[in-house]
C-alpha cells in the first residue's frame, strides 16, 4: 500500500511516501515559510523523484490536528483536494500521535507537546514498548504547570517532542530528572510519522473518505476566543 503523508501543524511542512512499510523519499523543510506556497510544490518534488503518479497512491495521510489553526487546515483541505477526484480513502491522524510514531524504538514515555501559547500546550502522552505505540492520555490542552505534575509520577524516562518541547524543558526539566529533551533532528514532527500512524489506522479499520476529513481543533481560533470574551463582559452571553 502506498501512503502519501503530509503534515503542515506546525512551522515546518514535510510530505512522506511510503510503499508497504518502505519509505521511499521525504522532504522536510523549517524554514518559516508560508505552507499554502511550499506544500503543493514538495509533494510534486517527492512525486516526482520517486517516479510516482499520484493516482498510484491507495492512502492519503495528513496530520489533522491539533496546531496552527492556518496550517492544519492548509493540510486538511490540500489531501481533500487531492483524495477526492481519485476516490481515495484518507487518514485523520492524530499531529500528537503523529510525534510518538517517529519514535518507534526509544522504549519510555513520550510527552508530545506543541506550544498552544499562554503558557499552555496541546498535549498527548504515549508508551513506546518495542515499538509499539500506546495511547496513554486524549489529546487536550493544558498548562505548563498542569503537565509538570502529571509527568512527576512516572518513573520512566519521559521523551519531550514537538514544537513545544523546548519551552517544556525549560520551564521544568531541571526539576524533573527522568525528562529528556532529544536532539532537533528528532524532536520535531514529520510525515513519516504521519504515514505510520496512517498505517495502524488502516489496519484498524479507522480510515475514512475525503468528505468525511476534518481539522480537529482543541480550542476555539484566537479570535473567536477574544470575541467570546468580549461579549461576555459586554453582557452578550
Amino acid at each position: 500500500m502506498k501512503i502519501l503523508a503530509i503534515d503542515t501543524t506546525a512551522s515546518p511542512v514535510s510530505a512522506a511516501l511510503v510503499d508497504d512499510g518502505k519509505l521511499l523519499g521525504e522532504f522536510y523543510l523549517n524554514i518559516k515559510t508560508t505552507h499554502s506556497q511550499t506544500l503543493m510544490p514538495v509533494i510534486a518534488s517527492l512525486l516526482d523523484n520517486t517516479k510516482t503518479d499520484i493516482r498510484d497512491i491507495d492512502l492519503f495521510a495528513v496530520n489533522a490536528g491539533p496546531g496552527s489553526f492556518t496550517g492544519v487546515r492548509i493540510g486538511v483541505a490540500s489531501v481533500k483536494g487531492m483524495a477526492m477526484p481519485l476516490d481515495k480513502p484518507c487518514a485523520q491522524v492524530s499531529t500528537l500521535e503523529a510525534m510518538a510514531y517517529s519514535m518507534p524504538y526509544t522504549d519510555g514515555i513520550v510527552c508530545a507537546v506543541m506550544d498552544a501559547r499562554c503558557s499552555q500546550v496541546y498535549n498527548a502522552l504515549f508508551r513506546l514498548d518495542n515499538g509499539k505505540v500506546e495511547r496513554i492520555t486524549e489529546d487536550r490542552a493544558l498548562s505548563l504547570e498542569e503537565l509538570s505534575s502529571e509527568l512527576e509520577y512516572y518513573d520512566e524516562t519521559v521523551y519531550l517532542t514537538g514544537d513545544g518541547a523546548d519551552i517544556c524543558f525549560k520551564t521544568f526539566g531541571e526539576n524533573l530528572e527522568n525528562v529528556v529533551l532529544p536532539p532537533v533532528n528528532i524532536r520535531y514532527q514529520h510525515a513519516y510519522g504521519t504515514a505510520a500512524a496512517a498505517m495502524k489506522m488502516s489496519e484498524d479499520n479507522r480510515l475514512c473518505s475525503s468528505d468525511a476529513l476534518m481539522p480537529v481543533y482543541l480550542r476555539l481560533p484566537q479570535a473567536e476566543r477574544e470575541l467570546k470574551a468580549k461579549l461576555a463582559q459586554s453582557g452578550q452571553v
